[in-house]
């Protein structure tokens, strides 16, 4: 004879089932999320996730917590994300440089974005600006190009790491156009933007919300913004796409996506990706987003691997002549 199971029981072992670590927290859940950014605080990929932290906790019903590990590349919080359980509890918004332009071009990267990675959703996509010191007698990007040419070597220009977006972007303007350029590493986009202004280096490209500050104020010359649209801070500043310059045209600064943990749930990474999507649909949100001069993406999981497929094999053409490593 079977025992019998009691309809309280039965709901018991229900609750237990929604509430395990493979389903992520739901609502009264104290389980708190970490979410690991490779940025320091106050950066673009920084600000973006922190506002999405805020509306994720409501909507999950579990604290969502920034950790921000900046440094070598993303690793820094890519490895902890990588050797986490994966229950949902341990996550990473990532930019374009550890998505998509690094693994396209690094052969020492210790992950392969599309084989270890459970791929949650895009968020946003971010545009940068190219700019150069007042000094440098230039006042577009044909112009620029111009002027590299004509005097070899004599130009450098600052990135925010090496493997950083700036930097992977400059080294695929030096490719397609021929120019020579010499790269100074900092630690952010704030330190180009700052160094640029301050004269120490002659051209930069950051995220437009570090930029635009400089530029409006003539601290530092904004020749061109990296997509098909300009902006509207900066309204007399061409796109990359209306400069004529064909090899440039498909040029975008950076982006951001919500990553785990390889292997798991559907049913989570689902539940995730519902999640970041209602965020990016509220009104409030989508304007503090445009703020940082971004823009909110909402889509399926599938959508973000599709987008990586195609800026990683992008990126693979520069990386069979372009080698770009690091010790981190």
């Amino acid at each position: 004879m079977q025992p019998k199971i009691s309809r309280r029981a039965i709901l018991a072992l229900g609750a237990g089932a929604i509430f395990s670590p493979q389903l992520l927290a739901q609502p009264g859940s104290a389980r708190p999320i970490r979410l690991l950014v490779g940025f320091s605080a106050g950066s673009g990929a920084d600000n973006v996730a922190r506002l999405y932290a805020a509306h994720l906790a409501e909507l999950l019903g579990a604290p969502v917590i920034v950790d921000n590990k900046p440094g070598a590349s993303q690793l820094l919080a890519i490895r902890p994300m990588l050797a986490a359980q994966p229950d949902g509890l341990t996550l990473t918004l990532a930019g374009g440089s550890a998505l998509g332009q690094g693994p396209g071009i690094r052969k020492d990267l210790p992950y392969d974005p599309l084989k270890d990675f459970s791929l949650i959703g895009m968020i946003a996509t971010a545009p940068g600006v190219f700019f150069v010191h007042p000094s440098i007698p230039v006042s577009s990007m044909r112009e620029l190009i111009a002027y590299a040419k004509a005097n070899p070597g004599k130009l450098n220009y600052g990135s925010a790491g090496v493997g950083s977006a700036n930097h992977l972007q400059i080294e695929y303007v030096k490719k397609v156009t021929g120019v020579d350029l010499t790269h100074i590493p900092y630690k952010s986009d704030q330190d180009v933007a700052r160094e640029v202004a301050a004269g120490s280096v002659h051209v930069g490209l950051t995220l437009a919300q570090f930029a635009i500050p400089f530029a409006t104020s003539g601290k530092l010359k904004a020749i061109a913004v990296t997509g098909t649209e300009r902006l509207p801070a900066l309204p007399n500043v061409p796109s990359l796409a209306e400069t004529g310059i064909a090899e440039l045209k498909g040029i975008d600064f950076t982006f951001y996506g919500l990553i785990g943990p390889a292997r798991m749930d559907p049913q989570l990474i689902a539940k995730l990706n519902q999640a970041i999507n209602k965020v990016g649909k509220n009104a409030d949100v989508a304007n503090q987003i445009k703020r940082l001069s971004c823009n909110p993406v909402q889509g399926s999981p599938e959508d973000f691997r599709q987008y990586l497929e195609k800026e990683i094999a992008k990126w693979r053409e520069l990386g069979k002549t372009v080698r770009i490593e690091s010790n981190a």
